[in-house]
């Protein structure tokens, strides 16, 4: 066994270690600095079979007392924020403060589903009949979390999964399995043994458990490519599925706004994360009128912004947090270069052998360019003129994609009928990376199947029951 104990995982209340181990680099550097256990076919099992298990007493445990449970384990996750966030950096590569952020974030939105409560629609209630409809869990629940934001992402599963009464096997990304493993830990505490499960693998265990004929239901977040290739291994077995995918998002900026008051919105909605976060801004449709303006206030913004190793005073943005999409980014970039677009990049960044791309905006670049059309998911913006509001909307719809979008406009009118012809799930206004745990999150097009978070989101780990009852 070379796992480090600190990093086992947790399969019916114990801690499991594994023969074989995948590795752990830290993004600032390119370097190893642990191991994982590596989840074999014979641990998956077990771990199904523990959470199968669970479930007949978890399903039939109050309601209120499985809410006490999710919401303490909110309060662990707060109280051990700062402990997390330094090993959160050296894996996922954000500065430390943004990610103690995001593991006090997912303690909050723990507290806030925690306190949401599966509704029961009574259809008929006379002296000859009674008729209700509740809602019921599903079973086990496979979740597969991704890298960028390892945290909340899960706990966006968790909390939901469990409130409702399921039981469920957490797979952390190969990338970023060691604060989720070390969650499952610290929360072993709280739950049954067998209701939340964490396992960590490299690139065969996602399929392994989607394929998994123990599963009730998929809740997967990371690429489209990738979701495809779990609603085809779900449909064997009819699965349900929730699917939460990429997203190419379009921003609009009208001429009337103040651009000293939203560049730095605007540039955050783009950049924050290292621009890794699906409902990102990655198309900036900008009026002809203020374009060069904002252009200029963009670039001195991320001249301005330090990119860097995360543990390091001063970093705003980290690397890019893997070499396989620190290449993709790559390529993106040389396409650009190769095509002769204008690329205005911002601060140098370290050459260390981490994964560190500059902040780049491509200065108005043909529509058709592979950086218009394709998400990067790294710090590479397409900042596109238009003049008539029809066509950018035309244009801002001409995706595969439709996760989120934006609208900039000091005409709060105008921006809301435009919001509705923009066909994505998630539209702001005057504002971008917005989320609420008591407000739906789904995608349009190719963005997504499901819904996340909101009453919505917790019914997708039900299923209704309709009861009559004849007096």
């Amino acid at each position: 066994m070379t796992v480090n104990d600190d990093y086992a995982m947790t399969i019916d209340g114990k801690a499991v270690l594994s023969e074989k181990v995948i590795k752990v680099i830290n993004p600032a550097n390119g370097k190893i600095f642990a191991e994982a256990p590596d989840c074999s076919a014979e641990q998956l099992d077990e771990a199904v079979t523990a959470a199968q298990s669970a479930f007949r007493n978890w399903r039939d445990t109050p309601i209120k007392e499985r809410q006490a449970m999710v919401r303490k384990a909110g309060d662990l996750l707060i109280e051990h924020a700062a402990e997390l966030s330094r090993l959160f950096t050296r894996e996922q590569g954000r500065p430390v403060d943004a990610a103690a952020m995001e593991i006090q974030g997912a303690g909050t939105w723990m507290h806030a589903v925690a306190e949401m409560t599966p509704p029961v629609h009574v259809s008929a209630d006379t002296e000859t009949e009674f008729v209700e409809t509740r809602y019921v869990p599903l079973g086990v629940i496979c979740a597969i979390a991704p890298w960028n934001f390892p945290v909340n992402l899960a706990m966006w599963k968790v909390a939901p999964a469990l409130v409702a009464g399921n039981t469920m096997v957490l797979k952390p990304s190969p990338f970023t399995p060691l604060c989720t493993l070390k969650i499952g830990q610290l929360l072993n505490g709280i739950f049954p043994p067998g209701v939340f499960n964490v396992i960590s693998g490299g690139d065969d265990l996602g399929p392994m458990m989607t394929s998994h004929p123990g599963f009730a239901k998929i809740s997967f977040t990371g690429s489209t490519a990738t979701g495809k290739r779990v609603m085809q291994s779900a449909s064997k077995g009819l699965k349900r599925l929730t699917l939460e995918l990429g997203g190419n998002d379009a921003a609009i900026v009208m001429p009337d706004v103040d651009l000293d008051e939203v560049a730095a919105k605007i540039f955050f909605g783009a950049f924050f994360n290292t621009s890794q976060i699906c409902v990102a801004t990655k198309r900036l449709y900008v009026h002809e009128i203020i374009y060069e303006d904002l252009r200029d206030r963009l670039a001195a913004i991320a001249e301005a912004t330090r990119v860097g190793d995360g543990t390091e005073q001063g970093t705003a943005l980290g690397p890019i947090q893997n070499q396989r999409q620190y290449e993709r980014v790559l390529d993106l970039m040389k396409d650009a270069r190769d095509t002769e677009l204008t690329m205005i990049q911002g601060s140098a960044v370290p050459k260390n052998g981490g994964y560190f791309i500059p902040i780049t905006i491509v200065d108005n670049p043909p529509e058709d360019s592979r950086v218009v059309q394709e998400e990067a998911f790294g710090p590479i913006l397409p900042m596109l003129k238009f003049s008539d509001i029809d066509d950018v909307i035309e244009r801002a719809n001409n995706s595969d994609y439709g996760l989120a979008g934006a609208i900039w406009s000091k005409d709060t009118d105008k921006a809301m009928e435009i919001a509705r012809r923009i066909e994505t799930g998630t539209v702001w206004i005057n504002q971008n990376l917005m989320l609420r745990p008591d407000t739906a999150f789904g995608g349009h097009k190719q963005s997504g199947f499901g819904v996340e978070n909101g009453m919505d989101g917790l019914l997708e780990y039900m299923a209704p029951q309709a009861v009559y009852l004849a007096r």
